[in-house]
C-alpha cells in the first residue's frame, strides 16, 4: 500500500512506526518539502512486515537539473527477515519511482546490504558519494565511521545518457536539517 506520509491510516501508521523503531529508534516524520511517500507491505490480517519511505527533490549535478528520489527508513520486521518481504517492497518502490517520472533514484546503504538492493533491481553507483545535510553543514556518506555504498537507478533517457557523470562523483542532495540523508 502506498500513501503520502501524512495520509497513512492511524492503525497502519502505528504498526509501521513500531516496526521502524526496531531499526531506526527515535526517527520521526520526514521534511514535507521532500514529498514523502510511505510504502507498506500489508498482510491480509493487517500486519506490516515491511515498510519504507520515498523522498523526492530536484537536484543539480554537473550543471544539469534532475528529479531525484531515494529510499529512506527501509525496514523488515526482524522476526520475518529472509522471507522476501523487504525485497518485494524495495522492488515495488523502484517501480514506483520509475513510474513517477523521476529521472533517477539514489540512496546509500550499508555495504553488506548491497546484494540485497541489487537483487531488488538497484545498481551500485561505483565511487559515488551522496552529500546530505545542507550546503552550510554538509553530511557526506563517506564520513568517518560510515561504510556506505550508493545505489542508483537511471530511469529517463536523459538520466541514462548522463549516468557516467554520476559514477565516482560527489552528488549534492542537501535534503536539509530533518533528513540529513535519505
Amino acid at each position: 500500500m502506498t500513501f503520502a506520509e501524512e495520509d497513512v491510516p492511524a492503525e497502519l501508521r502505528a504498526r509501521a512506526d513500531a516496526l521502524r523503531e526496531q531499526a531506526w529508534p527515535g526517527g520521526g516524520p520526514h521534511d514535507p518539502a521532500l514529498r514523502p511517500v510511505t510504502m507498506l507491505l500489508v498482510s491480509p490480517d493487517g500486519e506490516v512486515p515491511a515498510a519504507l519511505d520515498i523522498l523526492t527533490k530536484e537536484i543539480v549535478h554537473g550543471g544539469r537539473p534532475y528529479r531525484a528520489a531515494g529510499l529512506s527508513a527501509v525496514v523488515t520486521d526482524a522476526a520475518r527477515q529472509g522471507r522476501g518481504y523487504g525485497r518485494r517492497l524495495v522492488a515495488a518502490a523502484r517501480e514506483t519511482i520509475r513510474e513517477s517520472g523521476a529521472d533517477l533514484g539514489l540512496f546509500t546503504c550499508d555495504r553488506p546490504l548491497r546484494g540485497f538492493y541489487e537483487s531488488a533491481g538497484w545498481d551500485e553507483l561505483e565511487g559515488a558519494v551522496l552529500i546530505g545535510g545542507t550546503p552550510r553543514e554538509p553530511f557526506p556518506s563517506d564520513g568517518p565511521g560510515f561504510d556506505k555504498v550508493t545505489m542508483a537507478g537511471f530511469f529517463t533517457a536523459r538520466a541514462k545518457r548522463d549516468a557516467g557523470a554520476f559514477r565516482g562523483s560527489r552528488v549534492e542532495l542537501y535534503p536539509g536539517e530533518i533528513d540529513r540523508l535519505w
